[in-house]
Order: structure tokens, then sequence, then C-alpha cells
């Protein structure tokens, strides 16, 4: 029974220790961007690791949902631009030690703020060559036979594919939200639009039933000014 347990516990830690060093780095962020000005994030990562970036303009105000992007290297090098693009993705593999710089520029616009959605995904190349380093000298119980009995291999190939698997459904809800938000923004920027239209044709259809109600008034008033008006007209 007391090996059972441990195992138990020896299976939690290896879920455990794969979910931490499966992924380096993961990070969204939603920002907004005043009109003629640009917004940096910087990044470090190391050589041989590869960085993802996809971002979406959820929001532009009244404007069109577009933006500027573009990634440089710690050298200073662009690895990547985007000219008026509403959404993107970027997979780059990094060839230096460094913060690469991300930007989003909203510059050319002079009116209409951006809101933009975007993720950072650090990873290394060689995630799928990690070695599992277990310390059988320190570890008392089960014993390393035991251990081996268990699999290694196939637990941790269980163990990467539902880390990948919840990485895609997490990345999907995510992307889906910005979806929905933008989605939102764009019926709610109708809803304003057509609401102040219909107050405007309203207004003016008061005004113009409002302006007949009164010329044909003034027509069987010989008091009117519109009648006294008309009579000058025709006398003249």
């Amino acid at each position: 029974m007391r090996n059972f347990v441990a195992m138990y516990y020896w299976w939690i830690y290896l879920f455990f220790w794969k979910l931490c060093t499966v992924r380096c780095v993961e990070k969204e962020m939603t920002i907004s961007i005043d009109p003629r000005r640009q917004e940096c994030f910087y990044q470090n990562v190391q050589e041989g690791q590869v960085i993802d970036v996809e971002y979406q303009v959820i929001d532009s105000g009244h404007g069109e949902l577009d933006i500027n992007f573009h990634l440089s290297s710690p050298s200073g090098r662009t690895v990547a631009v985007d000219f008026k693009k509403s959404e993107n993705s970027h997979r780059i593999a990094a060839t230096e030690d460094g913060d690469y710089k991300i930007c989003w520029d909203n510059s050319f616009s002079h009116i209409s703020s951006k809101t933009v959605f975007f993720e950072i995904i650090i990873e290394s190349e060689d995630e799928e060559g990690e070695s599992w380093d277990i310390d059988f000298e320190n570890y008392d119980s089960p014993s390393p036979e035991e251990l081996y009995d268990m699999k290694l291999q196939d637990i941790q190939d269980v163990i990467t594919r539902v880390h990948g698997h919840l990485s895609k459904v997490r990345h999907l809800q995510d992307t889906l939200r910005a979806f929905e938000a933008r989605d939102r923004n764009i019926a709610e920027g109708n809803f304003v639009r057509v609401n102040s239209w219909s107050i405007i044709q309203i207004v003016v259809m008061l005004v113009v039933g409002l302006i007949q109600v009164v010329m044909v008034r003034s027509l069987f008033d010989d008091t009117s000014r519109v009648q006294r008006f008309l009579k000058k007209m025709q006398s003249s």
C-alpha cells in the first residue's frame, strides 16, 4: 500500500514537473494605442529559442481595424513587419541573445485609437528532446526498479500530449475571445451610429411636419405674415 501511494505522488510530481518545463514563456495582453503614437515591448529571448507573436485589432473607435507592426532583433535588425493589417501572426527563430523589440504603430491615424490584443510565446526548439534526469540515489521509495516498471517513457508521452492539447485549447479560447471582443465593438459602434441617424431623421421629420402645418394654416389666415407676404408679391 505504501508503494502504491508513493507511486501515485511520483506520478503527480512528474506531471507538474513536465508542465513547468515544456513551455518557457507565454504572455497575453490587451493594449490601447492613441492616434499618432506607438507602443513597444521588450522580450528577452535566447539564441535557439522560437518566438511566436500573434496580434489582432479588436477596436478602432471610428476608423479602420488596422495597425502597423514590426519586430526587431537586439542588434536593431528588422525580422518581421506588417503595414496596416487587422491581424497576423509571426514565428521567428532567434539568432541572437537579448531583448527583442515588439512594436505596434498607430502614427498614421489622426483621430482613431486602436485596441490590440496580442499573445507572445517563447519556446525552445529542442523541447521534445528534453532529458529526464531523476536522482534515484536521494529518492527513498519507490526503488529504481519499480520506477522503470512504471514505463516512464509512456508517462512522458501522455503528459506531453495532455499539455499540448491544453495549450491548443487555451490558445483557441484566447483567439475566440479576441474575435468576440472585436465583433462586439463593431456591433456596438453600428448600434450607436444607427441610433444617432435615427434620432436625426426623427427630428428632421418633426421640423418638416411642423413647417408644413404652419404653412397650410397660414394660407387660410388673412392676418398671417405669410398671407401678407403673398399679397405683396401679387400686387408687385
